[in-house]
């Protein structure tokens, strides 16, 4: 069978399932999310056997050791994933949440209902753990899903697929709610992306690359974000403690996530007080600096910063310092360079932290907290399918709520419009 016909198919029966999943209630949901934990738990054995022939075939191609890392599962790793769906369990549902139900003068009532997508297709890479999160948050939230991991991780991917297809059959619910596809078949993407008859909506996870073609090639809706330019400025009214400990860890927590800081600026009347210490800082943590003219006459030994280091994402242990006026000025720098992923201010005047909130349009904005956090689990959504940073249909960390959509509801009595 040629791939052409096997997504159609395949997306046919992904359209048929997201009928019977829209029907589901909390309890059949939850039902199916415990069945796949236990059955993730029984076949442990199994899945990171799985695993480990994908490392293997990994390091016999060369994958750097970044890539196996994400590429790995293990106890503990395994373990997680299995929290992960009953945590996904433990959520409220928000499909069927009527909210504004208000009276008209014509006696109807007007609300709005939450309803399910229908086919989310998602495409992701390395990581097999992305296989169970995105189930888990699909089915919660009435949807099918149709996932495309990356061919470096598909013994894994296969393995817990099948833990996925036992648990909704456990449950009553149907195997093609969510189907893992099984060929590494590069055109197998071009198909999904281009089937807006059967998949409401694509998420990509991966690199630049990756999404860049899928915004480019895709039919269907996509939810996504590119780069992750994240800035903190430190503003001259800002607590040096403060603004030192948030400048730090959110570049050093972590480098290879898209909510790390790349680019510091530092309001001029500060610099002074801040730069030294926090230079000294991130020299101990191996972190490569590189300045603006002004910054590196502060921490000699500084590199000089291109044009090019402002529209960077790193991903690495370097950033990129400069050193503003003002409030304005860094504003204005981040209105040209931010990816509209996360940007912070640190502050202790409040008329500049609801400017800074009002005035900078990235998909989340903070006040004297590191960029770390912009993650769904931190902001108390269990979980998360990506970042959007686009303004429809979802913004920022995209959970439950963002795998749903609404429609208006009218309730009445036999009224008639005259």
């Amino acid at each position: 069978m040629d791939i052409a016909t096997q997504m159609t198919q395949l997306g046919q029966r992904a359209r048929e399932a997201s009928r019977a999943m829209a029907r589901a209630d909390t309890r059949q949901k939850n039902a199916a999310l415990e069945a796949i934990a236990r059955g993730l738990e029984q076949a442990a054995e199994d899945v990171l056997a799985a695993n480990c022939r994908d490392l293997d075939a990994g390091k016999a191609s060369g994958l750097d050791t970044a890539l196996l890392d994400r590429l790995e599962l293990n106890p503990a790793r395994l373990a997680a994933m299995v929290d992960g769906l009953r945590q996904v369990a433990a959520l409220p549902d928000p499909v069927g949440e009527v909210s504004e139900l208000k009276y008209r003068p014509s006696g109807i009532q007007v609300g709005r209902m939450r309803v399910p997508l229908g086919v989310v297709g998602i495409i992701y890479e390395s990581r097999p753990n992305v296989t169970a999160d995105a189930a888990a948050l699909c089915l919660k939230s009435g949807n099918a899903a149709i996932l495309r991991g990356g061919s470096e991780a598909f013994h894994s991917n296969q393995a817990i697929a099948r833990c996925i297809e036992a648990g909704l059959a456990e449950a009553g619910l149907p195997t093609s709610a969510v189907q893992v596809l099984d060929t590494t078949d590069r055109a197998a993407v071009g198909a999904l992306i281009q089937m807006p008859e059967y998949v409401d909506v694509i998420v990509p996870r991966g690199g630049k690359g990756l999404i860049e073609r899928i915004s480019r090639e895709a039919r269907v809706p996509v939810i996504k974000h590119l780069d992750g330019i994240c800035h903190v400025y430190i503003d001259d009214q800002a607590d040096e403690d403060k603004a030192i400990a948030i400048a730090y860890n959110a570049k050093t927590q972590r480098y290879g996530t898209c909510n790390t800081m790349e680019t510091l600026l530092v309001a001029q009347e500060i610099a002074e007080v801040v730069l030294p210490p926090l230079a000294e800082r991130y020299r101990q943590a191996g972190v490569e600096l590189r300045g603006c003219p002004a910054s590196r006459v502060l921490v000699p030994g500084m590199a000089e910063a291109s044009e090019a280091d402002w529209d960077t994402e790193y991903l690495a242990p370097i950033l990129s310092i400069r050193i503003v006026a003002g409030l304005d000025e860094a504003i204005e720098h981040i209105h040209r360079h931010s990816s509209r992923h996360t940007d912070a201010i640190v502050t202790e005047n409040y008329s500049r932290a609801r400017r800074f909130l009002a005035e900078v349009d990235s998909s989340s904005v903070m006040v004297n907290a590191s960029t770390r956090f912009a993650d769904g689990f931190e902001y108390g959504l269990g979980a998360e399918i990506g970042i959007s940073t686009d303004k429809f249909h979802a913004r920022g960390p995209v959970g439950l709520e963002g795998l749903t959509s609404q429609k208006f509801i009218v309730l009445g009595d036999g009224q008639v419009r005259g």
